[in-house]
């Protein structure tokens, strides 16, 4: 994996508000040593969790730890894709479904059900969405919504076509096929980047935004894994993935016009547009609303969030227990430092501080 400075620096920031505390193993409890520290049970048992793939990496590498740590607990995480997670985190199938869009109206009323109590959303990493190209021949490659909803519609067919040379004065492109991949599983991945096509390309995106794909060309892969061993395997291929697996595969990235010149995925302008996020839920549900359209000046329009969707109160305190254990490892100082590798962002920090209330009143 490529890994830069900026991807580091991003992933810092969020490590100062995010101080609670990891397992231990003297007498099942562990105190960290760092300002605001919480002191957390070690508790034994398995928790199965589901869902979002975009932080696969994320989670896996926080499981690793926690079960270091907590040697009597185990964590069972299945990257099956956002929709699967809430299916079957409603239908009480796991304790926890990772998901990069907030549940529904009608998802949510189940979820309550099933939980007996409202379910929360609760953030923990926020994945970058980019849109990935395989033209070895170009370095540096610039698109808006208007002609990435075009590509991906299937109307510019053509790495050459005039629409993209008019966005790449002096890039020389390639009369090259363009082959478009997306998720044929619903996807929260897919959610966001339809969100910013319908909310950002106006018109030209005559599609429908959600998690399951509603174009009408191209080739369905599931995951983000799948995605991109597609992309990777087809040169003039184009796709939307989260930006590990982007870095991960050495895809090309495209820069984003948004109207205010063109924008580099990197820690500034992620953190530029994670800066105008608003708190959608209440209270400890802590579901975030994104600007997709957004125009501030140096701001990455594309990302999503993810959740770990879990009961407010658990029927079974003890599993109850386990799932605050966990999720309090995972939001901690320590494991977030670890992360700082993978390209994860950080969320703002009045929503860092929310996190940690929201995880410590898990019952």
């Amino acid at each position: 994996m490529i890994i830069t400075r900026s991807r580091a620096a991003i992933a810092l920031a969020m490590t100062g508000a995010l101080a609670l505390g990891a397992c231990g193993s003297d007498a099942n409890k562990t105190t960290t040593g760092s300002a605001g520290a919480a002191t957390t049970d070690c508790p034994t048992g398995t928790l199965k969790a589901e869902g979002s793939s975009a932080q696969k990496a994320a989670i896996e590498a926080a499981i690793k730890s926690y079960q270091t740590k907590c040697t009597g607990a185990t964590v069972n995480y299945a990257a099956t894709g956002s929709g699967a997670g809430i299916k079957q985190f409603n239908a009480g199938q796991v304790d926890f479904g990772g998901t990069d869009s907030a549940l529904k109206e009608d998802e949510a009323a189940t979820a309550a059900a099933t939980c007996a109590s409202p379910a929360w959303h609760l953030p923990m990493v926020t994945g970058p969405v980019g849109i990935a190209y395989n033209l070895p021949s170009v370095a540096s490659l610039v698109l808006n919504a208007d002609v990435a909803a075009k590509i991906f519609l299937g109307q510019i067919t053509m790495w050459n076509d005039p629409a993209i040379a008019a966005l790449n004065s002096g890039v020389t492109l390639p009369a090259t096929k363009i082959s478009v991949f997306f998720r044929s599983d619903d996807s929260g991945t897919t959610d966001n980047f339809t969100k910013y096509l319908k909310a950002a390309a106006g018109s030209s995106w005559t599609a429908e935004s959600g998690k399951k794909w509603t174009g009408t060309v191209g080739e369905g892969k599931p995951q983000n894994a799948g995605v991109a061993t597609a992309a990777k395997g087809v040169e003039g291929s184009i796709a939307y993935l989260e930006w590990s697996y982007i870095t991960q595969n050495k895809l090309g990235l495209a820069k984003i016009d948004t109207g205010s010149g063109p924008v580099e995925l990197n820690s500034t302008s992620v953190g530029k547009m994670i800066e105008t996020a608003k708190q959608k839920g209440s209270g400890n549900d802590l579901s975030l609303t994104l600007d997709y359209a957004t125009k501030v000046p140096g701001a990455y329009p594309i990302n999503l969030v993810t959740y770990e969707v879990v009961c407010s109160t658990y029927k079974d305190a003890a599993k109850g227990k386990l799932v605050k254990s966990f999720l309090t490892h995972f939001a901690s100082a320590d494991t977030q430092k670890t992360l700082e590798s993978l390209g994860y962002a950080p969320l703002p920090a009045s929503i860092q501080s929310k996190v940690q209330a929201a995880v410590a009143a898990i019952g």
